[in-house]
């Protein structure tokens, strides 16, 4: 109940803080929803029960989120709209972490959902107890993908159990909407899941989001070495997070096993900390109690985390060689903040990569968002937003003052004569580099450096 009275807070947010100046809300229509779907095949019988919602049935599901319908828009793929965008929360998130997003998007999309993923929030959520045989393999990708030769049978199969734990429940899902396209757009690990379902159903996805994915690079040797030129509490905070990682403890059961006053009290300091851009006491006190109700319930999709990914939130199979060989012609759009921890390299290798054989692979694009963090869609939702619409082809329906991303592109393409019309726009990798100022854990303090250098510099 605290969960569903927070969702129901930062749902208010939803409606009434955060659309655009000139947007008629009585236009906006916001539904939450619980879709009944077929238990995931890949789920062991016995560990099917979902541990929050009572139900004798272990053969049924269900995934909650929120619909925003715009009355006076035309469906997916009528009078030139998008199809329905279909949001995708990040590892330990839900579905109401889009609630800066809501009614901004759903001026350009007639639909706009925003899920639970499976195992998040308040869908269900069974044991993370999975089939990891052979028959995970069915149909799947990873069989055959283009992978490291020394990548365990075993291991590839808990990845594929992994992923079609998330990935059925979502077509699942998606069949008893009757959605024939979907615009999908995924945050971080749903950024992960969303590439995943696009390998297994390309027919059903128009257009491919990315925002801030995990799992992208392939991890190099520098990666280590950037570790060993840390500073010592640095170093000590990586290698705590790397041990817990290891011994498959995950930040949900971190919280768990700690007294309430002290997890509530990390979670408070986290979204303090992380999130400057929530300057209004109210809406971070509902944020943080949403963030924290999440945490605090049984385990179930967090499970994931050592299943897909290795310790530094390296990917066991990288999605840097497995989006070249989504259908060809289908536009991958990655989004990136200013200040996100997650490297922007990512997507401008994929592009490289599929510049190499244009016939055969998505077209990929790299967009740029500006005072934000991994966590965008809060940070700045205004250009997130508008680099949501563009990815979707919406660019001619935003105002002369809607804050637009910067478009990036790597050396190859930005040096082609004839170049695609779609990047006339965009610059380099060396403006890229300068614009991406990575990751910075305490954002809130960093500001004030920031600030008081400047004020430093103007006296002087």
């Amino acid at each position: 109940e605290a969960f569903r009275a927070a969702e129901q807070q930062l749902l208010g947010y939803a409606k009434t803080r955060f659309g655009h100046r000139n947007q008629d809300p009585s236009r906006h229509e916001f539904e939450l929803f619980d879709t009944p779907i077929s238990k995931p095949d890949v789920i062991k019988k016995s560990s099917a029960k979902c541990q929050i919602h009572e139900s004798s049935d272990t053969d049924e599901h269900s995934i909650h989120g929120v619909k925003v319908t715009n009355t006076q828009l035309g469906d997916g793929g009528e009078g030139g709209y998008p199809a329905p965008l279909v949001l995708l929360h990040g590892y330990a998130n839900g579905s109401l972490y889009f609630y800066r997003n809501l009614m901004g998007l759903s001026q350009h999309f007639g639909r706009v959902y925003a899920l639970d993923m499976m195992g998040w929030g308040l869908s269900s959520r069974p044991k993370f107890d999975l089939v990891t045989d052979e028959s995970v393999f069915e149909g799947s990708v990873h069989e055959t993908a283009d992978v490291d030769d020394d990548l365990k049978k075993s291991t590839r199969q808990k990845v594929a159990a992994a992923e079609l734990f998330f990935v059925e429940s979502l077509e699942s899902w998606r069949k008893k909407h009757n959605l024939s396209k979907m615009t999908l757009a995924g945050h971080s690990m749903g950024g992960y899941m969303s590439v995943a379902y696009a390998e297994r159903y390309p027919e059903h996805v128009e257009c491919l989001i990315l925002m801030s994915p995990v799992g992208v690079p392939v991890k190099r040797p520098e990666d280590d070495k950037r570790l060993k030129s840390l500073p010592f509490y640095l170093r000590g905070m990586v290698s705590t997070a790397r041990y817990l990682f290891n011994s498959g403890i995950t930040p949900g059961a971190f919280l768990r096993s700690l007294p309430l006053s002290r997890s509530k009290a990390m979670v408070d300091g986290y979204i303090e900390n992380r999130l400057p851009a929530i300057t209004c006491e109210d809406e971070r006190e509902h944020l943080s109690e949403y963030l924290y109700q999440n945490s605090m319930m049984p385990s179930s999709g967090e499970s994931c985390l050592s299943a897909v990914l290795e310790a530094g939130a390296f990917a066991r199979i990288p999605l840097v060689n497995r989006i070249p060989n989504i259908k060809p012609g289908l536009e991958v759009h990655f989004i990136y903040g200013e200040n996100d921890w997650m490297g922007y390299q990512g997507g401008l290798d994929t592009q490289r990569l599929c510049l190499k054989k244009p016939d055969d692979s998505p077209t990929v694009f790299v967009h740029g968002v500006r005072n934000a963090s991994h966590l965008l869609m809060l940070d700045n939702y205004e250009e997130l937003n508008a680099a949501l619409i563009i990815a979707a082809n919406g660019e001619h329906r935003l105002t002369r003052d809607t804050p637009r991303p910067i478009e990036f592109a790597c050396n190859e393409l930005v040096g082609y004569r004839s170049m695609h019309k779609s990047y006339r726009g965009a610059i380099g990798e060396t403006h890229a580099a300068a614009f991406f100022r990575g990751g910075r854990f305490n954002i809130r303090e960093q500001n004030e450096v920031d600030e008081e250098r400047k004020a430093e510099e103007n006296l002087s």
